[in-house]
């Protein structure tokens, strides 16, 4: 319920059953009832549960999240009354969560909604900025819960809400939260015949809404209030309809992308054929160090974070070991203790000890089990060409023409360079496979070693602009040789017995920021990820689907105009196939049916 910030709310006391902020001298719920509050003030104020009665997505959106409460009001009516098939999208803002237990606290006096609090409650976010995405897919409900100063959260969400909840602290303690900047946000971020409602009938409050393009009415209180405030904005409510959609590749990218659909309610086509940049017998799921730009270290930790939550929620059986450390060079030592330091993690996620850096939630994982848990069926198919026609998107190859459909989505590593018209690079890695146990963490240096199902991986090699998938002695040597400097004795151990090794190419852009998002009408790509696929296409998948289908991104606007696509030069005639024209085809690393 707090306007600007970051972290816990170290003021959050209790005062008997009253849970009270000391840095706003306010109420975090009413005594009167807090439930009773929420189902009165908000949910009818919104027209909630009828306003959702026969539609397809419904996205809810609020100032001030507290303890969580009114978000499980909406979750404990859509439960009740979800259409089947339905997605509900939550959204709220808190510059100063609450501890856990804090939460927990103030739920336990609402037992109705005991679980599904304790699913709130297993996914509270531990403090850290940014965005956290809460799910509750036996609902087929998300929720994004922005940490962070209230205006700049809400200008970097891209979604439309179809009711909002104005829940912060009263204007004369936390006037910030209902200021004429950021009501107009509220207006300009409510879909067409969109309502809002508040316990707060302050002239301020409505001349605000009304300036928002609000219709704006008084309702009877609820408990000591007289008053309370229900507003509406003009429009007609547009669903969207139905979509056909089809992804190119299965690789991580492609798996992300299908699983993703399938959670938004579009179960698509997948058309793979040929080898993968993810082919490997194991992946690092690490953070990257802090570098470059605000959106840019903030991307990379919210796309961690939400890649580990992803994993160990949809499939826990690809987890190979959990943590991991990095050994750190140079200048690689500040880094650290800056990224330890930016509030983008949980407090303990990340340690440094001197030139060492704990990485407590990082995993390995087996690609084969995650893209098994992930993708569904896939239809072999290497696509040489995309052609936009009247009717949609028809995709062909091998003598063979696939289609309509109203989106596709190109996700097929270095391969998506030809298909779609994007201008990246190949980088060719190969890695070392040993049956010896790995005894110690999963270790990265620049090079890594991590245990896999039958031994252990190291490497790797990079070579940039190189698309051969062969597999070479002299990088063979070269992975052994980066061992030896690091850990010698297994290196020795390693070089004692039989290796075996393992080559792909994966794709960068230019700028070495991952490709995700619209290209044009209907066209979209995942790419660009280079040696962080694992890492980065979890949460990237998402983003891509919810434009695919018109839901609200996870990922804040600073972050998806650093991945958007058309940030990069078009390819130049000659350069590549266009979208809409042919391309070399055929098998192979370069080959659209490859994924990265």
């Amino acid at each position: 319920m707090s306007g600007a910030g970051g972290g816990f709310d170290p003021g959050a006391a209790w005062d008997g059953d009253a849970l009270v902020s000391a840095r706003f001298g306010d109420v975090y719920a009413s005594r009167a009832g807090a439930l009773a509050q929420s189902r009165a003030v908000f949910l009818q104020g919104c027209g909630l549960p009828g306003r959702w009665a026969g539609r397809k997505r419904f996205t809810v959106a609020e100032l001030g999240f507290g303890t969580g409460l009114n978000m499980l009001a909406v979750l404990e009516a859509w439960a009740a009354t979800r259409a089947p098939g339905a997605r509900l999208s939550l959204f709220s803002v808190e510059a100063f969560p609450l501890a856990r237990a804090d939460a927990a606290r103030a739920l336990a006096a609402h037992p109705e909604l005991d679980g599904l609090a304790e699913r709130l409650l297993a996914q509270w976010p531990e403090g850290a900025r940014g965005v956290h995405r809460i799910d509750f897919p036996e609902l087929g409900a998300v929720l994004d819960l922005g940490v962070g100063e209230a205006c700049e959260v809400v200008a970097a969400w891209d979604g439309a809400a179809d009711a909002w909840f104005l829940d912060g602290f009263s204007p004369a303690k936390n006037p910030e939260m209902w200021s004429a900047e950021l009501l107009a946000l509220v207006g300009a971020k409510t879909a067409p015949g969109g309502r809002a409602a508040t316990w707060s009938v302050a002239g301020a409050v409505r001349r605000g809404l009304a300036d928002a393009g609000f219709a704006v009415e008084r309702l009877p209180g609820f408990g000591w209030k007289r008053e309370r405030i229900a507003a509406t904005k003009v429009g007609a409510v547009a669903e969207a309809p139905a979509l056909r959609v089809a992804v190119v590749g299965a690789g991580i990218s492609g798996a992300a992308l299908a699983l993703a659909l399938r959670e938004l309610g579009v179960e698509a086509r997948v058309f793979a054929e040929g080898p993968m940049a993810s082919g490997n017998p194991a992946a690092l799921v690490s953070p990257r160090l802090a570098a470059g730009s605000e959106a840019g270290a903030g991307l990379h930790a919210l796309a961690f974070r939400r890649a580990v939550e992803r994993v160990e929620r949809t499939a826990p059986g690809a987890v190979i070991a959990r943590g991991a450390e990095r050994l750190l060079k140079g200048g690689e030592v500040e880094r650290a203790r800056a990224t330890v330091e930016s509030g983008l993690f949980p407090a303990g996620s990340l340690v440094q000890e001197g030139a060492r850096l704990v990485m407590r939630d990082a995993l390995v994982v087996a690609p084969d089990r995650l893209r098994g848990s992930w993708l569904g069926a896939v239809e072999p198919l290497v696509v040489s060409r995309l052609e936009r026609a009247a009717d949609g998107w028809w995709l062909e190859g091998e003598g063979r023409r696939e289609g309509p459909f109203d989106a596709v989505c190109v996700a097929a590593g270095f391969g998506s360079a030809e298909l779609a018209g994007v201008p990246l690079r190949p980088v060719r890695g190969q890695v070392a496979v040993s049956p010896v146990r790995l005894d110690g963490p999963p270790t990265s240096w620049g090079g890594y070693v991590i245990p896999c199902d039958d031994g252990l991986l190291f490497g790797a090699t990079h070579g940039r602009g190189d698309a051969g998938c062969d597999v070479r002695e002299a990088d063979t040597a070269l992975n052994q040789e980066g061992l030896a400097r690091v850990m010698p004795a297994l290196a020795a151990q390693v070089s004692a017995g039989p290796l075996a090794a393992v080559a792909g190419v994966r794709a960068a852009a230019g700028d070495h920021q991952p490709v995700a998002g619209h290209l044009r009408d209907g066209l979209f790509v995942l790419g660009g990820l280079g040696g962080r696929g694992f890492t980065l296409a979890p949460l990237l998948a998402e983003h891509v689907a919810a434009l695919v289908v018109g839901a609200p991104s996870p990922v804040p606007a600073p972050m998806a105009r650093l991945v958007d696509p058309l940030r990069l030069k078009p390819m130049a005639d000659g350069e590549g196939a266009r979208p809409d024209g042919p391309s070399a085809g055929g098998r192979g690393p370069g080959a659209a049916g490859s994924a990265g």
